[in-house]
């Protein structure tokens, strides 16, 4: 039997957003800027109210440990990223793409961003999918549309992981 890939790349995503809800669902306020480790990458108010990231150019040794707001921020900026790509606007910058904050903002944000990604989903042909892939390999012909959504589902389930291992942490060791 053959699943057609647009198919295949829809269960993929589906299953991983059910395993992502799950967490999202249980998240409070408290749990996106707890900081399990010394350190971490969080998230932090600017002198103007945005949320600013902490971020480095290349990845400092060690890594650092991202709290759950400095992920979900992090989903929202590759996901849109690749979301213009996939509707051909031009892709934001990364310091152009704000946090909403802690607890249901985000939350609410991530659901808008699925939301956005089913659409353009269901408008994509086999012909589409076999294009080169604009992002994460700037038009690189050996990675198809196709391998883009299959990057942005393996991210997903990486960061919802990530998500769900420190809720789960907080839980355990406490405030």
């Amino acid at each position: 039997m053959t699943v057609p890939p647009c198919d295949l790349l829809r269960g993929q995503f589906d299953l991983t957003w059910a395993l992502f809800e799950y967490h999202l669902d249980r998240l409070t306020p408290e749990d996106f800027l707890w900081e399990p480790a010394p350190h971490c990458w969080t998230m932090h108010p600017s002198a103007e109210g945005a949320w600013v990231p902490d971020w480095a150019d290349s990845e400092p040794e060690p890594v650092p440990v991202p709290t759950i707001g400095w992920l979900s921020w992090h989903i929202g900026w590759w996901w849109g990223v690749t979301l213009d790509h996939l509707r051909g606007d031009p892709p934001r910058d990364r310091a152009d793409v704000t946090w909403p904050g802690p607890g249901k903002p985000t939350t609410d944000w991530l659901r808008d961003l699925r939301r956005a990604w089913l659409t353009a989903l269901a408008d994509l042909t086999d012909t589409d999918l076999a294009a080169t892939a604009p992002f994460p390999w700037p038009d690189d012909p050996r990675y198809t549309v196709a391998d883009m959504l299959a990057w942005a589902n393996a991210e997903l389930m990486k960061n919802a992981a990530e998500i769900g291992q420190l809720r789960l942490l907080r839980g355990a060791v406490g405030p």
